[in-house]
């Protein structure tokens, strides 16, 4: 029996926000792999261990949910007026498909860190302390993320006070500006159906009153108590129940046929990563993951939230946008929740406690457009290197 070493691949692997992921430089991949196709997918589900039917991903980076099983690539930027561009590819856990479909604002916080650490700004720009700003082209979705990281002694700081609810440790504060983030790259409408409300069919379930919309990242919202929801549910209340994944999935299907993000339900079982499904009610107090207490004086509203058909342990940074960004908008059922007034800004509680994000929106010849969203994260190196996969992976 012949044999042959692994193929050893330079990456980083990074947290940013409450998701991690294996990051690259384009430069460093397998020539085959340096553009889109089978190469590409073949490589990054063998980095992740993915489909793994034992939902484990031990022969691999992943970490078996929505939130580990990522990959990204960085290169300087085609773009003018940007300085890398960002390529964000989700892994599905279980089946043979990277999902290119939309974007990660968690690690877009890293993408702007890892820019400095690859070299891929220069150094010309970086203070001896202070911010460096890095624009960010979201390759995906054809839009442009700000991300103000922080430099002490000409290097990323990635120590600091700042605690984000989700990630066990404080870090640096990177503060994130997603520019005219309402568009997912099919549809430029902030609502693809033209309405902030609309009454969605659901095969099995019934009329759903909903928003659908595609700020920050494609996104279907339902009142909790229309789907016997309190709001206040964790992820184990979720996660376990096998009836209630398949009507959420029921739920995000409907809304993707409704919002033209798919012609035929089937093509749903390829395309898990968007559209988002988010339920939402009024502020109550909570038991948070953490065993913390979050109080309804405290949060505006509530938000629970479904990425890849799992509940989230806490907000994917791209539905944070859109919960910022409905909030805004009145009539939809986010305002609603959140009790019906204008707002630049919003403090939701999510399974792991509590997150603020704003939204700059405007109304123009009759159509509401989500001009910027900020958010602050963090982002830190976890392993640096090289990754490992067998010769014969693509």
């Amino acid at each position: 029996m012949s044999c042959s070493p692994q193929l050893r691949i330079p990456a980083t692997y990074m947290r940013g926000g409450t998701s991690k992921g294996v990051f690259f430089r384009l430069d460093d991949l397998p020539v085959a792999c340096q553009q889109p196709g089978e190469a590409r997918d073949r490589l990054f589900m063998r980095v992740i261990g993915s489909p793994d039917p034992y939902a484990a991903h031990i022969d691999g980076m992943g970490g078996a949910t929505s939130s580990t099983s990522k990959c990204v690539i960085l290169s300087k930027s085609q773009q003018p007026d940007h300085d890398v561009d960002y390529l964000y590819g989700q892994v599905s856990i279980d089946k043979p498909f990277v999902d290119w479909s939309g974007n990660c604002g968690n690690l877009s916080t890293a993408a702007g860190a890892f820019a400095i650490h690859a070299g891929l700004i220069e150094p010309s720009r970086l203070p001896e302390s202070g911010y460096c700003e890095v624009r960010i082209w979201q390759a995906n979705i054809g839009k442009t993320i700000i991300a103000r990281v922080p430099v002490c002694d000409g290097q990323v700081q990635e120590s600091g006070d700042f605690e984000l609810d989700g990630v066990t440790f404080p870090a640096a504060e990177v503060v994130l500006e997603f520019l005219d983030p309402a568009d997912d790259g099919e549809d430029t409408s902030l609502f693809p159906t033209g309405n902030p409300v609309d009454e969605l069919d659901v095969p099995g379930i019934g009329t759903l009153p909903a928003t659908m919309m595609t700020a920050g990242i494609p996104t279907v919202f339902v009142n909790a108590a229309d789907i016997g929801y309190q709001g206040t549910e964790l992820r184990d209340d979720i996660n376990n129940d096998t009836v209630a994944l398949q009507k959420l999935e029921a739920i995000r299907v409907a809304g993707a046929l409704r919002m033209g993000l798919i012609r035929a339900p089937e093509e749903a079982l390829h395309r898990q990563h968007t559209p988002k499904i988010a339920f939402v009610a009024a502020p109550a107090d909570y038991l948070a993951a953490s065993g913390g207490t979050v109080s309804a004086e405290d949060i505006d509203l509530l938000v629970r939230a479904v990425s890849m058909g799992k509940l989230h342990h806490a907000m994917m940074g791209t539905a944070a946008v859109a919960i910022a960004a409905a909030a805004a908008i009145p009539g939809t059922l986010v305002n609603l929740a959140a009790g019906g007034r204008a707002r630049e800004s919003v403090c939701f509680g999510h399974p792991s406690g509590t997150l603020r994000v704003g939204a700059e929106v405007a109304e123009e010849n009759g159509e509401w457009r989500v001009k910027r969203a900020i958010m602050s994260r963090s982002a830190r190196i976890l392993m640096d290197g090289w990754v490992r996969v067998p010769a014969d992976t693509f």
